[in-house]
């Protein structure tokens, strides 16, 4: 059983920046690839960025340039820096992992960006 709590979500207006966390633990886990996806009201999740353990990294069209995914492989933590960010980017934010063939999800973080 693998635990994710996301943190980080908030009120913010365009333009403006939000820093997510996600923090993994359970018995015998060992951090795997992990990502960040987003659901929007009436819209299915999508995959907004994930990273490999070794670090590499992949981005929705979407948000590369202003998104940033980064992780701390000691403390199995995975971030997801928001850059300029729009009203389009309102959403709930999901962290996934996959341990060792089970999918785990964090029960999600609302980001709103409004004026």
């Amino acid at each position: 059983q693998v635990q994710l709590v996301e943190s980080g979500g908030g009120l913010v207006q365009p333009g403006g920046s939000l820093r997510l966390s996600c923090a993994a633990s359970g018995r015998n886990f060992s951090i795997n690839r992990m990502g960040w996806y987003r659901q929007a009201p009436g819209k299915q999740r999508e995959l907004v960025a994930d990273i490999t353990t070794g670090g590499t990294t992949n981005y929705a069209d979407s948000v590369k340039g202003r998104f940033t995914i980064s992780r701390n492989n000691a403390e199995n933590t995975v971030y997801l820096q928001m850059n300029s960010l729009k009203p389009d980017d309102t959403a709930i934010y999901y962290c996934n992992t996959v341990f060792p063939i089970t999918s785990y999800w964090g029960q999600g973080t609302q980001v709103t960006v409004s004026s």
